[in-house]
């Protein structure tokens, strides 16, 4: 069934490239309403997404957790997960830095450059230290699930699942109940995953319908030297897994190849996190792990976000003719290592990290105008990478844990490792 859905995601992806290219070519006076006409179809599949994502992450989480045990492992986990985090966000950064300057894509730029003082749009108030840290707090926890703002339901699902911890006998059966629901959320979203191929096509052909293939060679340099220094990044992370985790880590690599394709085709790492969470499971990290690693990696591990920060970030530097000193460029390191952290919820965030970025440095916010528009092509090489960061790095904190166990086969809805059997409630640790 596995190797039928990866077909069919395949198939769906160069259906979508023929029919756009079609579309874009044949009928250009309608193209842009059949564009939007084809990707709601995309769009109602992302609202199914969202739709499970806060239900899943809070019942798996709270399970996870309250499994856990001591608080003094829990909080073992965090140190480990964030120092992971961070070594990754550094050497994502550093490598997009060393590959445009060796490249050069913005050196000789063959297009009119946008007027300085252009405005791009991009909500770039939004971001604050300030506003970060009060973002991480939900003022409700139904605004939180209403909102899918993963790290505010993570912040809430910590503290819920420690107080439970601390009142063993009361909470079992709402802990029998959470598991309860983990397992029926489990279900749900092997059914929205059957929608996952069509949603797929869709995605693909509205992209193409609406840009046509043509608009990716106005700026073949920059997303040739992009994708390039992806696959070296994709390289890095292989090696390290490899290193890590052992042979057994080729076999996590093929479990990842449905939410890999799902989040390339969707521009969406979002729209894979049901299918990444699985993969995971059924590679055998503990679901206590992964229901905790997984979700904070959405907010604090994008690799193939951080890269093309620091990538975009100094061509537009270099279109622009902007000498910038190595130490200038650590500098931006630095700053961009800080404020990627603090967008959590802020629409389109890379532009918005870049943007915010590029003003502290003296350089033109208006040349992004240059790669907007080709930022979704851009965005699907950026949500794949994403999904092999956290993959690897869940995968990693579990072997540090010792709770990576065997592979087993299972459906979407099957209970997971490290999960109860429905209705069965361990003794709970207490804290005092």
């Amino acid at each position: 069934m596995s190797n039928r859905f990866t077909q069919y995601i395949l198939a769906a992806m160069v259906l979508g490239i023929v029919m756009g290219s079609a579309i874009y070519n044949f009928l250009p006076d309608t193209r842009g309403e059949w564009a939007s006409a084809i990707n709601l179809i995309a769009m109602m599949f992302l609202r199914l997404i969202k739709m499970i994502i806060a239900p899943l992450v809070f019942a798996t989480l709270v399970g996870g957790i309250a499994h856990m045990g001591s608080g003094s492992k829990l909080g073992r986990i965090f140190a480990k997960t964030m120092g992971w985090f961070i070594s990754a966000s550094f050497v994502s950064l550093l490598l997009g830095l060393v590959m445009v300057n060796l490249l050069q894509p913005g050196a000789n730029f063959p297009g009119t450059l946008p007027q300085a003082g252009q405005s791009t749009g991009l909500p770039v108030s939004a971001f604050s230290i300030e506003k970060f840290l009060t973002h991480l707090i939900p003022t409700s926890i139904a605004d939180a699930m209403a909102q899918n703002e993963i790290l505010q339901i993570v912040i809430f699902a910590v503290f819920f699942s420690v107080a439970m911890g601390s009142m063993p006998e009361r909470s079992k059966p709402i802990l029998a109940m959470i598991d309860d629901v983990g397992h029926i959320m489990l279900k749900v979203t092997s059914y929205v995953m059957l929608f996952a191929p069509l949603a797929v096509w869709a995605a693909i052909t509205a992209t193409v319908a609406k840009n046509g293939l043509a608009v990716l060679w106005k700026l073949i340099v920059f997303m040739g030297g992009f994708y390039l220094s992806l696959a070296i990044l994709w390289g890095i992370l292989v090696i390290v897994g490899f290193v890590v985790i052992g042979p057994r880590y080729s076999h996590l690599l093929k479990l990842v190849r449905e939410p890999l394709m799902i989040a390339f085709s969707t521009a969406s790492s979002e729209a894979a996190y049901p299918k990444t969470l699985e993969a995971l499971n059924r590679f055998g990290a503990s679901s206590r792990i992964s229901s905790f690693v997984l979700p904070l990696g959405y907010s604090f591990n994008l690799d193939g976000t951080m890269m093309y920060c620091t990538f975009a970030a100094i061509f537009i530097a270099q279109s622009y003719h902007i000498d910038m000193s190595l130490g200038t460029q650590l500098a931006m390191l630095a700053t961009l290592m800080i404020t990627s952290k603090g967008v959590a919820g802020v629409p389109r965030a890379s532009l918005v990290v870049i943007a915010s970025t590029l003003a502290q440095f003296n350089i033109p916010e208006a040349g992004l105008l240059m790669i907007m528009g080709i930022d979704t092509f851009l965005d699907m090489g950026r949500s794949a990478t994403n999904v092999i960061g956290n993959t690897l790095a869940t995968s990693v904190v579990a072997k540090w844990e010792g709770e990576l166990g065997p592979e087993h086969e299972m459906g979407p809805g099957d209970a997971v490792p490290g999960d109860l059997v429905p209705g069965e409630v361990p003794a709970m640790a207490g804290h005092g």
